[in-house]
């Protein structure tokens, strides 16, 4: 299983937003090229990156900072955050993302989203499944959806979906633990689709019970950050 570290973007700064809520943010490093470098000198392979600005401006906006990442790193970046054309998706794959993660198109613009999945393939598309009270959450989580998180999982995997990032909102940044039942219960039922589970990841020990339910990755942030998981944690 792959321990994924995120960087969150507002203004070109590597942050933390509690629960997805833009007026709880702190700023970790002004510079995220900083944090991704001590993430590849500690062995990790894949980063998140998530442009917030972009995410609220339904664009993407922090390209800059993909680029910067991508070109002085050999970290395999999947990038999420206002993707919401093809347009935003040519910038995110020339600025050097190879991978990218949609999830208010995937809910507002099925059709769209099913075209990416056929031009660049299953590889290159995550679905991002963000949960709020039980309903899938977009636009930054700024909105609640009336798509059910189990049906909008099927649906997508019939479609061609192999890999999808779920994160339980109500967990996010709180530092109390990930939603390991609900990770259990995605990964029974739909044993084929590569699950990485974010949100909420507090402790080392809780990477090996996502590990052993069958997640694909497990993304980790604000434990980081806080010191809850070392470097040294994620070098083991």
């Amino acid at each position: 299983m792959y321990i994924i570290p995120a960087i969150d973007i507002i203004d070109g700064k590597c942050v933390r937003l509690t629960q997805g809520d833009y007026n709880q943010k702190k700023v970790y490093n002004e510079d995220p090229l900083e944090v991704a470098k001590a993430f590849a000198d500690a062995g990790v392979t894949r980063l998140h990156l998530v442009d917030l600005d972009g995410a609220r401006a339904k664009q993407i906006v922090n390209y800059k900072v993909l680029e910067r990442i991508a070109s002085k790193t050999n970290l395999h970046i999947d990038f999420g955050g206002g993707l919401k054309k093809d347009d935003d998706l040519r910038i995110a794959f020339e600025c050097g993302a190879q991978q990218v993660t949609g999830g208010t198109v995937a809910v507002k613009d099925p059709d769209l989203f099913l075209s990416w999945l056929e031009r660049f393939g299953p590889e290159r598309i995550i679905l991002g499944a963000d949960v709020k009270n039980g309903k899938i959450a977009v636009s930054g989580w700024q909105e609640e959806s009336q798509e059910e998180l189990l049906p909008f999982l099927e649906r997508y995997l019939a479609a061609g979906v192999r890999y999808a990032i779920c994160t339980d909102v109500s967990k996010d940044g709180l530092l109390a633990g990930s939603a390991k039942d609900l990770y259990k219960q995605i990964t029974t039922e739909f044993p084929d689709l590569q699950l990485i589970a974010s949100g909420g990841v507090t402790e080392i020990d809780e990477v090996e019970e996502l590990r052993e339910m069958g997640c694909f990755g497990a993304i980790i942030g604000k434990a980081i950050y806080e010191g809850r998981i070392s470097l040294e944690d994620l070098m083991r």
